[in-house]
């Protein structure tokens, strides 16, 4: 039927095209018909050769929700909302690297546009790549005024691989210099990395040119320094250089550099291009020669490396690779976020060079490196540039009316470069994101050849640091067995019992053995990872836990499924059943996803295991582990919680639910949502049966084998002081292990009357 429909359409057009020029010479369309004939959309505009620019824009913009503008002919402009649909929305915001749309706009929601107005009467049907290809008036065809303008919201899960992002950029023109690097002239110096010192060098055409020193400044190459991962300049031997660049041969690309320093990239300083034809370029001066100071995660002198101190105030969390993340400041021995009103790039620079690293190559807004659950402390920073760290910078205090944590800023820093993805590869894979690991090493005769890691041992955190050297994001999983993946010629183990903490920037960084021992040593059993751009990160509620905890003398004749499910302590099997109780420490347990990927069970639904007894499913064997410490952190009573129903309890505004438990629904926890176990359900609890009053530490960690991969594994504990007399109990300085300064941290675990055990 459609294509009979389309066949028609077909022949009416060419109808009209042989009898249309007879029709123009013999009358003149009125008005009217003039202004139909322009509202009915065409078939679709032409294209441009180049692929279409699409940006989200507008106040209150975030970064998955705005006015939708539109770069054509070398301007931005909008798009009439007349005839917008969902269909338009879905495939804009696939167009913008999202996985669909959740809505659309009209009416100039986000604010009014200015300059063009792009298209109008759009209509696709759904399956269209880009926008262009829909129906529409044509390019610039409007009659409408940007009171009209349409916006989009976007759903908050990116496409797995979708390389454009968007994120506020810096005001440049790329196209003046792309890329910079330092060639190092010293031997010794050559074979370092990163490389810190040497002739600065731009991209042009097919090779490198040199940048005259005539005029150059420190604040030029501090912005030099930035743009290739460094934080600090320094001074460099200029007489050492110019006997070595005497006798070289130079092709002076640029000249009259006159950075102010605050700048993110020499595309953006003022400066001149030389003319092909000068006849003496740079008479007087030579090849400008510029000097960097590493951060001391890049430093590989010891001493030095004691004298660069990190900021103990700032951090950034939930990034995949160095450099990146949520913006986090301590105040009062407590982190927060920082709210991304006004965030920019300068802001964001201050940030990554307080951390060690270069200024900033993307600001985020809207939470892209996930959300953070504590306070917010800063909105509407306003940096110069110059300052040493974020707290100098002007910034407003805010309440909790004037952001929410779906408004976090996060950045990503410039680094330098390490080679560290030279020496590692994946094979069989279906996509450039899993595979087989090979590393790259070298014999004692220098020769290298590619190897396979053995699978025993390899988790999750060993699949992380793959992953980050790879530049792939996360870890989805860790594979101990890769034979579905069996498409190279490698059959050779190099690496064997890697141990990894999780936070290296390269396998060759772990622990592993000096000498491979792998009992199973086929490549069937070589190490894989599945990486991801996205992951869930899981957060325990610590208010809802302190605020309802209590104790309950439960009768034995009730615990029987709690007893089959190990939900109590080793002394209940001495009990006299069903006479008798068991003391319970029981607490709720509200559990949220703060990452950005939903958090689903590793396991399929037909490998879940039934409990009779309960009437359930488990899809994750242990889910979060409950535990009783005393002062030397040793176990007096313990607990488990197998999931047995993990689901969307309730959501954020704007966020739908998307796991049911109820029959045999998917189980997970979206993204924005939360999971509520609540105090009164079976095996929600600890049996403290046997422990004596005194002070103790109540520790709960979420996903404790780390069987399904976050974005962050530090937030997955939550510890709680204790106070137990016998009768009643206490809880209070409930928080997430990550939460507190190091010195409140220590304080925790010391405060008084735990020592001895005693109550105070």
């Amino acid at each position: 039927m459609e294509k009979s429909r389309r066949g028609q359409q077909f022949a009416l057009s060419l109808l009209f095209g042989l009898l249309l020029p007879s029709c123009v010479t013999q009358t003149t369309p009125s008005a009217a018909a003039t202004t139909a004939a322009a509202a009915t959309p065409s078939r679709t505009p032409p294209p441009q050769t180049e692929r279409l620019k699409v940006r989200l824009t507008g106040y209150p913009r975030k970064h998955n929700e705005g006015r939708v503008e539109l770069f054509y002919k070398g301007e931005w402009g909008s798009i009439c909302d007349d005839d917008f649909s969902i269909t338009n929305a879905n495939v804009l915001c696939r167009q913008l690297g999202f996985v669909s749309a959740t809505g659309w706009t009209h009416s100039a929601k986000y604010g009014k546009g200015q300059g063009k107005i792009w298209l109008d009467n759009v209509q696709c049907s759904g399956g269209e790549k880009s926008i262009e290809h829909c129906r529409s008036r044509g390019w610039g065809n409007s009659d409408c005024t940007h009171d009209e303008d349409a916006g989009v919201v976007c759903k908050d899960e990116r496409i797995p691989g979708f390389s454009d992002s968007n994120v506020i950029d810096s005001q440049m023109d790329e196209n003046k210099v792309e890329e910079v690097r330092l060639r190092p002239v010293v031997a010794t110096a050559k074979k370092k990395v990163p490389t810190t010192e040497g002739v600065l060098e731009v991209k042009y055409k097919d090779g490198w040119a040199q940048i005259c020193d005539l005029g150059w400044t420190i604040k030029n190459t501090r912005v030099v320094c930035g743009m290739l991962g460094f934080p600090h300049e320094r001074k460099v031997n200029k007489n050492f250089y110019k006997l070595y660049l005497e006798r070289q041969k130079n092709y002076f690309h640029l000249h009259s550099v006159a950075c102010t320093g605050t700048e993110v990239h020499l595309a953006a300083c003022p400066l001149e291009f030389n003319k092909p034809n000068a006849t003496f370029p740079c008479a007087g001066g030579m090849a400008a020669v510029v000097s960097c100071m590493p951060g001391p995660l890049f430093t590989q002198n010891r001493n030095l490396k004691k004298k660069l101190k990190l900021s103990s105030n700032v951090r950034l969390k939930g990034g995949a690779r160095l450099g990146e993340g949520r913006v986090e400041v301590l105040k009062d021995n407590e982190w927060g976020s920082v709210c991304d009103d006004r965030w920019n790039l300068l802001s964001a620079s201050v940030v990554c060079r307080e951390l060690g690293f270069g200024s900033a190559k993307e600001a985020l807004t809207g939470a892209r490196m996930g959300q953070g659950i504590g306070p917010i402390y800063m909105n509407e920073v306003k940096c110069l540039g110059q300052e040493k760290s974020i707290w100098n910078c002007p910034f407003k205090n805010i309440s909790s009316d004037d952001c929410k944590h779906m408004e976090d800023a996060g950045v990503r820093c410039n680094i330098p470069y390490m080679g560290l993805e030279n020496s590692i590869r994946l094979t069989g894979g279906r996509t450039r994101y899993e595979g087989r690991v090979e590393v790259l090493s070298s014999d004692s005769n220098g020769t290298r050849s590619w190897g396979l890691i053995c699978g025993e041992s390899w988790s999750t955190k060993e699949a992380s640091v793959a992953c980050r050297q790879l530049g792939l994001g996360y870890a989805n999983q860790g594979l101990q067995e890769t034979w579905y993946w069996d498409s190279s010629n490698v059959t050779d183990m190099l690496m064997s019992g890697v141990k990894c903490s999780g936070s290296e920037m390269a396998l060759s960084q772990c622990q592993h053995h000096k000498t491979v021992s792998c009992q199973k040593a086929a490549a069937k059993f070589a190490a894989g990872v599945i990486c991801s751009e996205t992951a869930s990160d899981l957060v325990l509620n610590a208010p809802v836990v302190q605020q309802s905890v209590y104790i309950e003398d439960r009768p034995l004749h009730m615990l029987y499924c709690a007893a089959e499910e190990d939900c109590l302590s080793q002394s209940a099997a001495k009990a006299n059943w069903p006479y008798g109780h068991r003391r319970l420490l029981r607490f709720s347990s509200q559990i949220h996803n703060i990452g950005r990927a939903d958090f689903k069970p590793k396991a399929g639904r037909h490998s879940w295991v039934w409990h009779a007894c309960h009437g359930h499913y488990h899809s994750m064997n242990i889910f979060t582990h409950y535990d009783l410490l005393n002062s030397n952190g040793t176990k007096v009573a313990e607990g488990h919680k197998a999931s047995f129903c993990l689901e969307d309890t309730d959501c954020q505004d704007s966020v739908s639910k998307r796991y049911e438990c109820a029959n045999f629904g998917d189980q997970g926890i979206t993204v924005g949502c939360w999971d509520l176990y609540r105090h009164d359900i079976d095996c929600q609890w600890i049996d403290i049966t046997d422990v004596k009053p005194g002070n103790y530490i109540l520790q709960v960690v979420i996903n404790p084998n780390q069987e399904v991969a976050e974005s962050d594994f530090t937030n997955n504990a939550m510890k709680c002081n204790c106070k137990y007399d016998g009768q009643r109990i206490w809880l209070h300085n409930c928080h997430i292990g990550d939460a507190f300064s190091e010195e409140a941290e220590r304080r925790f675990d010391k405060y008084p009357g735990q020592l001895n055990n005693q109550i105070s």
